[in-house]
């Protein structure tokens, strides 16, 4: 199986890339957006983890940029009836973090914003990944984020401040800012300083 590429990009689009190895083999991998926005430009040198799957008809390879989303992804596919393809979506969107999150708060209405994934099915996953959501990439020290339950202060704020009708992914980055710079605020002190960051940047 293969498990790791080190080679030359010949091209990449929306599915994947086309990467050279040193032996002059070229192998085609699939990427989720999230990997395929970080690639260097044509030329350039590209290492990539990857997941090899064997199928009646062929043999997909699937890359990711470090080990953490390769263990990801291998979780997600893990989860009964949620094919490569699904796990390649969710994966364009949402970073092992902010997954974590979506698992711990039960957010079927976030997961469901993924293409193909309604809120039968994000339910189901979100039941199933809640099993395994210690596998996934523990919360760093900017996500102090990083509660380890859905009570965190963290988790209250972002639900506060969706609640005052701020999109996940505009209020996400600025709480996770404003918690970097604070790591003692309660939620509603972080709430404060968030809105105090919005205002400044509209005015």
């Amino acid at each position: 199986m293969i498990g790791y590429l080190k080679g030359e990009l010949l091209s990449a689009d929306e599915r994947g890339l086309l990467l050279l190895t040193p032996g002059g083999v070229g192998y085609e991998v699939a990427a989720p957006t999230s990997v395929l926005a970080k690639l260097p430009a044509k030329g350039g040198e590209v290492r990539l983890f990857v997941h090899t799957q064997v199928g009646e008809k062929a043999i997909d390879l699937f890359g990711f940029l470090d080990a953490d989303d390769l263990d990801l992804f291998r979780t997600l596919i893990s989860i009964d009836k949620l094919g490569p393809k699904k796990a390649m979506a969710i994966l364009s969107m949402f970073d092992a973090a902010h997954l974590r999150e979506i698992a711990y708060r039960e957010d079927v209405t976030t997961l469901s914003t993924v293409p193909g994934i309604g809120p039968k099915s994000a339910k189901q996953i979100l039941w199933n990944l809640k099993d395994k959501v210690d596998k996934l990439t523990p919360v760093t020290t900017r996500a102090a984020a990083g509660p380890q339950g859905p009570q965190g202060e963290y988790l209250d704020a972002l639900a506060g401040l969706k609640g005052l009708g701020y999109s996940e992914d505009e209020a996400r980055p600025l709480l996770l800012d404003v918690l970097d710079e604070e790591p003692d605020l309660d939620a509603a002190g972080a709430i404060r300083a968030v809105l105090k960051k919005i205002n400044a940047a509209r005015s």
